[in-house]
């Protein structure tokens, strides 16, 4: 071996082991759950509840939340128009994509600028939003509503917040691939010099109460319908 054949072997080999490193150290890449990594017994209690009717939203886009007026509108129209007692009703709202964000708490939202990002206005500023605009109920903290009647719209039943269809029963789920997406896409939009995996953790541990984080979102569908005989619904 020459001494110029030496110096770019070695060059390379010093390259490919600093590529290695890159690659190996600090991140500890999770792209893909696995079965041990996830509330997998709670996600086969929901595909295995027994309601008469049980419904998934596949949301990925916010689109101003509407959505959620679409799941209370069902959840009115199975309970007071089709007599469907509440315990016979089961919906859960698949959230990935950009819908993904939603289940976030104001934290995360305030501190990486989830509104600036996904060009989400909070409607009591008109600017962008610092907080998650679609989680708390007016009548939190206490969830105490002046009145049981369904067509009054300081009832339950006109409320279209998250906290509000979660006391309902609602299931939100969040998508881990998802979130790695979208610590991805935050360090790109904020320059950020932190490692995706520590934007994950963070951002898993400030979903909303009661959210169930699931492996991928695209394949929990598959299963609530295939298995659950959930009905599937997009708007």
């Amino acid at each position: 071996m020459t001494d110029l054949t030496r110096r770019l072997f070695l060059g390379q080999a010093s390259a490919s082991f600093a590529g290695l490193r890159a690659m190996t150290s600090g991140a500890n890449l999770q792209l893909v759950y696995r079965r041990s990594d996830w509330k997998i017994a709670e996600f086969e209690r929901l595909v295995r509840n027994p309601a008469r009717v049980k419904q998934v939203f596949d949301e990925n886009q916010i689109g101003g939340g509407r959505f959620l007026n679409n799941i209370k509108n069902s959840l009115n129209g199975l309970q007071f128009g089709f007599g469907i007692p509440t315990g016979q009703i089961k919906i859960a709202v698949a959230m990935h994509g950009s819908a993904n964000a939603l289940n976030f708490d104001d934290y995360v939202w305030k501190k990486y600028r989830i509104g600036e990002w996904l060009k989400v206005q909070d409607p009591k500023t008109g600017q962008a939003a610092v907080r998650n605009p679609f989680f708390a109920s007016k009548a939190a903290p206490e969830m105490h509503y002046p009145t049981q009647d369904p067509d009054d719209g300081n009832s339950l039943f006109q409320d279209a917040s998250i906290q509000a269809l979660q006391l309902r029963g609602v299931q939100f789920l969040c998508c881990h691939t998802a979130t790695e997406e979208q610590a991805r896409g935050l360090i790109e939009h904020e320059n950020l010099g932190q490692q995706p995996e520590e934007i994950v953790k963070e951002l898993l541990a400030h979903t909303h109460p009661d959210v169930l984080v699931v492996a991928s979102m695209v394949a929990a569908i598959a299963l609530l319908q295939s298995e659950g005989h959930y009905s599937y619904v997009t708007v």
